[in-house]
């Protein structure tokens, strides 16, 4: 048995005691229940698309070690080093967000994946956290006094990038990643005149996005007005949250997912509602709380500007995402197409969550006394 002391100066050693365990553990209590859940919902879905009973579910859990690798190997990493890591990823992703709109295959009226050695890989997923620790650094830029026009560079990578999502288009990528950008520029100084021009500029961009997009016009009416339009996804979601009651009917004795046609990804939730129970969605639920709380807390003492930034950015990500595939399912905003992180099917998803929080878990280490870089 391999015992680790607090005096072991070795790469393994100091990562294990500076890290943050009881995130670690929750990611991996997450990844837990996505198993059990993808091994219940994906038998019916895959039967729909002409594939084996358990073809869907082994893609995932076989992407499920690389996620946790990711995460623990990212988490090694020093704080420079995920620095530079997140600006090739999202110069890297942004070529592959052009190429995906130039040869990228078209599904339900979106460009979103590309075809790359024989795999599908929707570059959108892996841009996110690399936007969050890019942009943090360049607004922590700004500030240092160097010169460096970090909020301008900032403002330049978000128009790109919202942009190319908004071409293929992806409405629910280029918000998330909106948001993200304007709490990390809050949170770098903005002035209250810039909140309230913001502010604006977000209401201007819905009203604009329900007039520009038909599927938004869609899904917000159908929201406000669930007799415009067809509603049977909902309607089953919320029929298996009734059906699960308090404990659930058990793993894979769940019947709404059979008649429900995303109910290995966009609502899975309601899967967990129907089979595991109420007791079990408050478990996943109290999951993805703490471990945005548990990362908020950990920068109460936190000095370095481009750390607070990127670690806040990367919890608004994932808290936001979590929110708002949960609220879906329950019928508490108009649907959108999101992952539940480490839960819902999809290898990119899946694999961009694993370098996301590998690289919160970094910069959330203690430092003291580990390296003199940020």
């Amino acid at each position: 048995m391999i015992s680790l002391a607090r005096t072991d100066t070795s790469i393994v050693g100091q990562w294990w005691w500076t890290v943050d365990r009881w995130t670690l553990v929750a990611i991996i209590a997450l990844m837990g229940f996505g198993a059990v859940l993808m091994l219940a919902a994906s038998p019916a879905a895959a039967g729909r698309i002409g594939l084996g009973e358990f073809q869907l579910a082994g893609r995932q859990l076989l992407y499920m070690p690389f996620a946790a690798m990711a995460v623990i190997g990212l988490s090694l990493l020093t704080p420079r080093s995920i620095r530079r890591l997140a600006v090739i990823g999202l110069l890297v992703g942004i070529v592959l967000l052009l190429l995906t709109l130039l040869v990228g295959g078209e599904t339900k009226g979106a460009t979103r994946w590309l075809s790359l050695l024989g795999l599908s890989l929707q570059p959108s997923e892996f841009v996110k956290p690399c936007f969050a620790v890019t942009a943090a650094w360049m607004f922590a830029a700004e500030r240092s006094g160097a010169g460096i026009p970090g909020t301008s560079i900032a403002a330049a990578l978000w128009l790109i990038v919202v942009t190319l999502l908004l071409m293929q288009p992806d409405i629910g990528q280029a918000f998330l990643l909106s948001a993200v950008w304007a709490a990390q520029f809050f949170l770098a100084g903005l002035s209250l005149l810039w909140v309230g021009l913001m502010a604006v500029a977000a209401l201007v961009a819905m009203t604009a996005a329900y007039f520009l997009f038909p599927h938004v016009a869609q899904r917000i009416n159908g929201f406000l007005d669930p007799a415009s339009r067809d509603s049977y996804q909902i309607e089953r979601s919320i029929e298996a949250f009734t059906n699960g009651g308090l404990l659930g009917r058990g793993p894979g004795e769940g019947t709404v997912k059979i008649h429900l046609p995303d109910a290995h990804s966009d609502f899975i939730f309601a899967v967990a509602g129907e089979e595991l129970g109420l007791i079990a969605c408050l478990m996943i639920v109290g999951l993805f709380a703490f471990i945005v709380l548990r990362g908020l807390a950990r920068l109460l003492q936190e000095n370095d500007l481009f750390i607070l930034l990127a670690v806040s950015g990367l919890l608004v990500q994932f808290g936001l995402q979590a929110l708002i595939n949960m609220a879906s399912s329950l019928h508490l905003m108009p649907t959108k197409g999101m992952t539940l992180p480490f839960i819902s099917y999809g290898g990119s998803s899946l694999m961009a969550l694993g370098a996301g929080m590998g690289m919160l878990l970094a910069l959330t280490r203690r430092r003291v006394g580990l390296w003199g870089e940020s």
